[in-house]
């Protein structure tokens, strides 16, 4: 491609409504451009990357006998609202109702859709394993899109969906799937791990996340640098706490002015945050209800949720705190609190002589010990993680990171397939449901994910496999005769041997487009210029120090063989 033709710009300055590094090179290599708050448009240059990861994923799909179709974007609501995620999806769904009335959305996920179009093809145990796949725009209504395209309310997602007769054949369908997402994700060139993960709004047996480290990332994950286990701090399990002390103390009311925090508290008393319970008050589907954990501590939502099974879980506000302690918000204890259910952490059966909240404005006890002063009807792991936490494999300190989710493969079960009737015949003539499973990536994602990992200050730097164009000739001078005839043979050959390749034969400054070329990350540099009449040329691969002479030959031989080799 000449780039005199191209529609390309590049912005000089940073724009304001980007944070991230990755973000900031998108919009400044002209490859997004900003339609609205979390709605973003691919440019030409921008696009083709995504082209890319795009025929990567339908290769390695294929290669592991998944089917590809399409369905549509626009759902009926009756679907949804078959499996209970209609409400479940909470104000992340688009819902809106057409001209007659009836609930439509804009689909964020299709398990439900799959299983009810596909119920007369898997009719019977012999039409599976079956695995199809879709690469289609997908739209949540996020409150808070941030980062470009790493959360948005509108992008492009490979959603696969596996059927099979029994748990054993989804163990299979789930490890193609496994081993295929390695290969996606090792040919778009990104250092990933895989974690375990709690299965959410989804459902089923198990489930687990691709991830990318990034201080960008909205997720946690824990890993253990000795035995390699990993997990979303969402589903981590934390270590059990060792046996209660004897009691020291008795129990004993004491006034508190103005300390209704763990802070306040730890002022006012002079104890590490260790020696608190707090009492934390949530409203799940309208119940009023209680987690306790360690002052030092912070309440996992997430495993709070799964344990209650609820739809809905926010925290109270100050008017229900009232009603349900009989004091302002800040202390809050077990001792006569009027909640529908209370649950206590492990941590705080392990706990002697702290302090709760008392239900009283201004007072807290002291003294407490669980057990004899109060208990819970439900003892349950809600914390989250902390870094340098147990293992749960082998007991060495976890180590925490920030890391973005690339991919996400789930073992669904039966639950979609029992909630549209997607139903078999078995060889001994019983009706069962098919064994679902469900496997998805970001392809937005996966492209920013990429330049998180691979930037430095000029700009991106692409690897091979995905960039936009694997090679851009430069002629220094293009007014130089010598220099743009030799740089077009180039462009020639690298172009007949299958190299995309960029000419800039701009009437630009050699300045302005060797900084283009390292903005837009293209991996190879040739550049024709003061000993172009000898035959030779400058070639710099993206992100390597120095420039080297060669032959234009040479160049060519050396770029035509890396990009094979990358495919």
């Amino acid at each position: 491609m000449r780039m005199s033709q191209m529609l390309f710009s590049t912005l000089r300055e940073i724009p304001s409504e980007a944070e991230a590094e990755s973000h900031i090179l998108l919009l400044k290599a002209g490859m997004i451009r900003r339609l609205a708050s979390g709605v973003y448009a691919l440019m030409p240059l921008g696009f083709k990357v995504f082209k890319n990861i795009e025929r990567i994923i339908r290769e390695e799909m294929d290669a592991a006998g998944a089917q590809e179709l399409i369905m549509s974007a626009l759902l009926p609501a009756e679907y949804y609202q078959q499996s209970g995620r209609w409400d479940l999806y909470g104000t992340e769904m688009i819902k809106f109702k057409d001209r007659n009335g009836r609930d439509f959305c804009l689909g964020p996920t299709h398990e439900e859709i799959f299983a009810y179009l596909l119920r007369p093809e898997m009719q019977s145990y012999k039409s599976m394993p079956k695995t199809l796949y879709q690469i289609q725009t997908k739209y949540r209504d996020e409150r808070r899109p941030r980062f470009g395209m790493i959360r948005s309310r509108e992008f492009v997602m490979k959603d696969a969906y596996s059927f099979d007769a029994d748990e054993a054949g989804l163990d299979e369908s789930y490890k193609k799937m496994h081993d295929a997402y390695r290969r996606i994700f090792d040919r778009c060139g990104l250092k990933y791990c895989v974690v375990h993960a709690d299965n959410g709004a989804m459902g089923g047996s198990g489930s687990q996340e691709f991830m990318v480290k990034s201080d960008i990332g909205d997720d946690v994950i824990a890993v253990c640098p000795k035995c390699g286990y990993s997990a979303n701090a969402e589903f981590a399990p934390c270590p059990r706490p060792a046996k209660a002390a004897e009691p020291l103390q008795r129990m004993e009311k004491v006034h508190t002015p103005n300390a209704g925090t763990i802070e306040e508290l730890v002022g006012f008393f002079g104890y590490g945050p260790d020696k608190f319970a707090k009492t934390l008050l949530y409203i799940a589907d309208g119940k009023v209800v209680a987690a306790m954990v360690r002052g030092d501590r912070e309440i996992n939502e997430t495993k709070l949720k799964n344990h209650l099974r609820c739809v809905s879980l926010e925290l109270a506000g100050p008017e229900a705190v009232r009603r349900a302690t009989g004091a302002q918000v800040g202390f809050a204890g077990p001792i006569g609190l009027k909640a529908d259910r209370i649950i206590a952490d492990p941590e705080i059966t392990a706990m002697s002589d702290f302090l709760i909240g008392a239900n009283e404005t201004d007072y807290h006890f002291k003294g407490v010990n669980y057990g004899r002063d109060f208990s819970a009807k439900e003892v349950c792991d809600i914390r989250l993680i902390e870094d340098g936490d147990a293992c749960p494999e082998c007991g060495s300190g976890l180590e925490l990171a920030h890391a973005i989710e690339v991919g996400h493969i789930f073992k669904l079960g039966t639950k979609y397939s029992i909630a549209m009737g997607c139903m078999y015949l078995g060889e001994d003539g019983k009706e069962r449901p098919c064994v679902m499973g469900s496997y998805g990536i970001g392809l937005n994602r996966t492209m920013q994910a990429v330049i998180e990992q691979y930037h430095d200050k000029d700009g991106i730097i692409w690897p091979d496999s995905v960039a936009p164009y694997n090679a851009i000739v430069i002629p220094v001078a293009s007014a130089n005769g010598v220099q743009s005839e030799l740089a077009e043979q180039i462009y020639k050959k690298l172009t007949d041997a299958g190299v995309e390749t960029l000419l800039d034969d701009r009437e630009e400054r050699a300045g302005v487009k060797f900084k283009d070329a390292d903005l837009i990350g293209v991996p190879h540099r040739v550049t024709a210029g003061r000993r172009a009449a000898e035959g030779m040329v400058e070639y710099k691969r993206r992100g390597s120090a120095e420039a080297v002479e060669l032959s234009a030959d040479e160049a060519v031989d050396i770029i035509a063989e890396t990009v094979r080799k990358s495919r």
